[in-house]
Parts: structure tokens; C-alpha cells; sequence
């Protein structure tokens, strides 16, 4: 049984594939149900500005925690860049 970690979900959250999905998913629901156009463009939007709020306010935290944490195989320590 894989256990879910705190580093997975904050990578899923931070992740643009991941809006992207959710904002595609979204949107072709509302053009399942006849949803204007403008609508559509206005809710996609929406869900992509709040996924850079999140993406923000996470990594934000992180830094703050002084967590360290694993992305893509590399280990990114927040304030110290890695080359």
C-alpha cells in the first residue's frame, strides 16, 4: 500500500499539468451542459489564477517551514539554490 506524503500532495497542488487538467475537465463539463463561451473562457481563468494563488501560498509556507523537500529527483532546499 503506497502511503500519501505531505511532499506528494504539495507536488500535485504546485503542479501546472495538474490545473491544466482540472481547468480542462472543468470547462468540457460546462460545454457538456451548453455554457457560453464567455463563460467557459471566465471560469478557466478563474481556476488558473487560484491555482497560482495556491501555488504561492504553499510554496511560501515551505520556504517559511524551512522544509526541505524532493522535486523531480533534485533536492530543492528553500533559500539556498541549487546548480
Amino acid at each position: 500500500m503506497n502511503v500519501i506524503t505531505k511532499q506528494d500532495i504539495v507536488r500535485k497542488l504546485t503542479s501546472r499539468k495538474f490545473w491544466v487538467a482540472v481547468a480542462s475537465f472543468i470547462t468540457n463539463l460546462m460545454i457538456f451542459f451548453g455554457s457560453t463561451s464567455d463563460t467557459i473562457v471566465r471560469v478557466g481563468a478563474l481556476i488558473m489564477a487560484g491555482a497560482s494563488v495556491i501555488a504561492y501560498i504553499i510554496g511560501e509556507g515551505l520556504a517559511d517551514s524551512g522544509d526541505s523537500y524532493v522535486v523531480g529527483g533534485v533536492e530543492d532546499i528553500p533559500g539556498v539554490k541549487i546548480e
